[in-house]
């Protein structure tokens, strides 16, 4: 199984329905940086939070990769989701080529528990970071790092 975890890009500053941000350019631009890593990935799924940057996010990467499946919206992929539920939710999927797009702390703390099998180290992962998990089950400690990357724009 391959995992990808992808952070949305940057987004608008805080505002009162942190639901409704939307994507900045440069958001836009770090999230075509990052899609790029993964041309020529045969993604069997995209599963993307509810919120207005992630489902942006999704859409752009999807865009670039020619996806031509359904994003899928996943409430348990919010900011502030429950790591176990987050965990059994993604052992409950079949693809061996996953993309998740979501948000800090979830993303890294998910990433973190996945490779190290502990939630004391989580993965950095800043606006558009792009983890590329392996390993043959989504259990912690089960899956190994393959690559972390930073979009440079």
């Amino acid at each position: 199984m391959r995992l990808y975890l992808l952070r949305h890009g940057e987004a608008e500053a805080p505002r009162t329905n942190d639901a409704r941000r939307a994507l900045t350019e440069h958001g836009r631009a770090e999230v075509r940086a990052s899609a790029a890593l993964l041309a020529g990935i045969p993604l069997q799924a995209i599963l993307a939070s509810p919120y207005l940057r992630t489902q942006q996010t999704a859409e752009l990467a999807a865009t670039q990769l020619g996806y031509r499946g359904v994003i899928e919206s996943a409430d348990w992929l919010t900011p502030d989701s429950d790591l176990r539920d987050a965990l059994e939710r993604l052992n409950e999927r079949s693809e061996d080529e996953l993309l998740l797009v979501t948000h800090q702390p979830l993303v890294g703390a998910l990433g973190g528990l996945l490779v190290h099998g502990h939630r004391q180290q989580p993965l950095p992962m800043g606006t558009a970071s792009l983890a590329i998990l392996g390993g043959d089950l989504a259990l912690a400690g089960g899956m190994q790092l393959v690559s972390l990357n930073h979009p440079q724009v």
